[in-house]
């Protein structure tokens, strides 16, 4: 037994010992060197990085350096299978992945993915996905999805989804889902969905809907629904409804749309609702138009109803309540 601690201790000196050592062929540090050297300019090749500090030129290893990841390189960072460092300012490859504990700036690509401790700009392509701590700005694809804790600008695609912790920007697909916590804005398309934390702004398509818990702008197409937090302005289609406290623009839906105060052309197959003080203004199309505020303009369905109509009604039954006083009329009804 005391034998074998001996040759444990003997092994693992002798383990420390080969990863101090660095076969050094540079000169004025300027050529080829093979260990944890620290600074030089040329091939550098190391099992597992830890005294690295600024490498120039191509910097290759077996493994991921260790934690928390130092350094800079300048060049080429290539993993067999996985590598990264505190910062990457060129081409990062990675046959597993590649990460940096700070800022990434060029193109990276890793099998299984590419990540960021902090920003991240330039092209990167990940089997499963590409993430950053912080912004990521330029191209991004992953397998799976793509994601950021700050503002994602560019193009970002991602298999499952497409996800930044702040503003949206360019043009994002997302094979289930593109959000944002902050505004989306440019062209946002996700197989369910998409949606903003803030404002929207461009073309939003989603399987099931699009959403924002602020204004939403622009062309938004949702299989089931569209609606906002805020003003909803622009054209809005929807397989079932379209819904927002303030919407300007036009509404086509075959089912149900809806509002507070509304300044569009609509057309809801089944049902058009102005809530309670509210205002419409423009014309509607549906079998029930229930105005319950004051109506400036013209609705044609089967039913109509307006509690204070200044505009005019056509349809089967036309009902308005103006100053208390009920009115009911066939065919049209005009104040």
């Amino acid at each position: 037994m005391r034998s074998t601690r001996v040759l444990l201790a003997l092994f693992a000196l002798s383990a420390a010992s080969l990863r101090a050592q660095v076969l050094d062929l540079t000169v004025n540090g300027n050529g080829l060197a093979i260990g944890d050297k620290p600074n030089m300019n040329g091939v550098r090749g190391n099992f597992r990085d830890r005294r690295l500090e600024e490498i120039n030129g191509i910097n290759v290893t077996m493994w991921m350096p260790y934690s928390p990841a130092k350094g800079t390189v300048n060049g080429i960072a290539l993993g067999i299978p996985g590598t990264g460092a505190g910062r990457i300012n060129g081409v990062g490859l990675g046959i597993i992945g590649l990460g940096t504990e700070s800022a990434f700036r060029g193109i990276g690509i890793g099998g299984i993915g590419v990540g960021g401790g902090a920003n991240m700009t330039g092209i990167f392509l990940g089997g499963i996905g590409v993430g950053a701590g912080g912004r990521i700005e330029g191209i991004s694809v992953g397998g799976i999805g793509v994601g950021s804790g700050s503002a994602l600008t560019g193009i970002q695609i991602g298999g499952i989804g497409v996800g930044g912790g702040g503003d949206l920007t360019g043009i994002s697909i997302g094979g289930i889902g593109v959000g944002g916590a902050g505004t989306v804005r440019g062209l946002a398309i996700g197989g369910i969905g998409v949606g903003g934390g803030s404002d929207f702004k461009g073309v939003g398509v989603g399987g099931v809907g699009v959403g924002t818990g602020g204004n939403a702008t622009g062309l938004m197409i949702g299989g089931v629904g569209v609606g906002s937090g805020g003003r909803l302005k622009g054209l809005a289609i929807a397989g079932v409804g379209v819904g927002a406290p303030e919407v300007n623009g036009v509404v086509l839906t075959p089912i149900a749309a809806g509002g507070v105060n509304i300044k569009a052309i609509v057309v809801a197959g089944a049902y058009f609702k102005v809530e309670d003080r509210g205002r419409f203004d423009g014309g509607s199309l549906s079998a029930v138009n229930n105005v319950r505020g004051a109506q400036h303009g013209l609705t044609i369905g089967l039913w109509n109803y307006a509690r204070e109509l200044h505009g005019g009604q056509l349809g089967l039954i036309n009902i308005s309540d103006n100053d208390g006083k009920r009115r009911v009329f066939p065919l049209l009804s005009v104040r």
